[in-house]
């Protein structure tokens, strides 16, 4: 069976954190050319700042109804609970929605969310057409998954016990595995040396009938991601993974909790702040929505390791609370009351 005019399609794209699965998602809903979208967006950690970022766009095509946040952990793992209610939810949307775009969290299978594209209940009226994995350029050309491997290399030395390859590690190979496109982030950051050196290890992983695109700032077109037609459920057995035959994968690697900060003044000193947790403690991403005195608009912070981006993405509303959270994640072991110090001040 092929994907048919009855059935919606869906594409996931999944990525570990901080390698641009949001810049590219928002590039292709402001260039969706009428086409109607949904989008479910699963976070790792309880502010949906990812979510927001994406409602934020004020795109008349994917109106902030079409957009269903998942916070209640890894939608491979919480299928039934949470992810077919989303997807009834969009469904049920008038008028009908054209695309779905399924954003996972950076520890997400592909494979056992594509699996239940397979559940009567749900291949009757959806489809994957495509699975979509974004990969940090820069990160992969210096031989890491992410940004930050610090923490990771620690891990492997500190425990006796582990006798394969880091898990997120496999989590990385399993989403590329898993792929029918790959999303090389970050293009205009590498050299030539460097973007060949990132190829060569994702090359490692995948089939010739996967490309490689290159990309900067999310920009690719929509027709290059949407539309591919593959109907991936009814091949994905065919995609082996790490996982296979091993039930549930466990997150018991990480750590994220909440931190609320007082209000700021000046958004250098707390991207200073946030570069020392990611230094000095390990973390691996921080994000979240900053108030900063006398300003009408909100701070988006968002750091992977020590590299800090922020800005100013909307005003606050009479509908928000005006608050400064950030989220933090890390390995698992984090030092919580020294993370908190460093960025409460």
């Amino acid at each position: 069976m092929t994907a048919t005019a009855t059935r919606v399609p869906c594409t996931v794209v999944t990525g570990f954190l901080g390698a641009g699965k949001t810049t590219l998602i928002r590039h292709l809903l402001e260039h969706a050319k009428g086409k109607r979208l949904a989008l479910i967006v699963n976070e790792f950690g309880d502010i949906g700042v990812d979510g927001e970022i994406l409602k934020g766009c004020g795109i008349d095509t994917c109106p902030e109804e079409n957009i269903v946040e998942l916070a209640n952990g890894c939608i491979c793992c919480t299928v039934a609970d949470d992810f077919v209610p989303a997807l009834d939810q969009i469904l049920s949307r008038t008028p009908k929605v054209d695309h779905i775009l399924i954003e996972t969290s950076g520890l997400a299978l592909p494979k056992p969310l594509v699996q239940a594209f397979q559940w009567p209940t749900v291949k009757s009226r959806v489809t994957v057409d495509g699975v979509i994995a974004v990969v940090d350029g820069p990160a992969l050309a210096a031989g890491q998954v992410a940004s930050d491997m610090d923490a990771l290399a620690a891990q492997r030395a500190n425990d006796d016990s582990l006798d394969h390859d880091d898990p997120v590690e496999e989590v990385f190979e399993d989403q590329v595995a898993c792929a029918d496109l790959i999303i090389l982030s970050k293009g205009d950051l590498m050299d030539a040396a460097g973007s060949a050196r990132a190829n060569a290890i994702i090359n490692e992983h995948i089939t010739p009938a996967v490309k490689v695109v290159p990309s900067v700032q999310g920009k690719v077109d929509p027709s290059v991601l949407l539309g591919l037609g593959l109907a991936v459920e009814e091949d994905i057995e065919n995609r082996k993974s790490h996982h296979d035959g091993m039930g549930d994968h466990e997150h018991d690697d990480f750590d994220t909790f909440i931190v609320d900060v007082p209000s700021i003044s000046d958004p250098e000193d707390l991207a200073r702040r946030v570069a020392t947790a990611a230094e000095e403690e390990n973390v691996l991403r921080v994000k979240g929505f900053i108030d900063v005195s006398g300003k009408p608009m909100r701070l988006l912070v968002q750091a992977v390791g020590p590299r800090v981006n922020h800005y100013y993405d909307r005003a606050w509303t009479a509908a928000d609370q005006r608050r400064s959270q950030l989220v933090v994640i890390g390995l698992k072991g984090l030092d919580r009351p020294a993370i908190e110090k460093i960025l409460i001040g």
